[in-house]
């Protein structure tokens, strides 16, 4: 796997992530759509950590910054 998520991406991931366990752990959001959305907080946290994202892979997509060789 090589990386495709910078910075900026994966602490918006960790941001949004600790806001939804925030807002199920205090019941504000609960049921079915709590455990989903808990679900998904705890695939940003993993993706952030291993700095991929496997539906960026099909796409393309990186937001790593790219390095400049000579």
């Amino acid at each position: 796997m090589r990386k495709n998520m910078g910075s900026a991406d994966k602490i918006i991931r960790l941001i949004l992530a600790a806001i939804i366990g925030l807002l199920y752990f205090t019941g504000t959001i609960s049921g079915t759509v709590g455990i989903v959305l808990l679900v998904l907080a705890g695939i940003f946290v993993l993706t952030s950590f291993i700095s991929f994202c496997p539906l960026y892979a099909p796409f393309g997509i990186s937001t790593c910054s790219v390095k400049q060789t000579k």
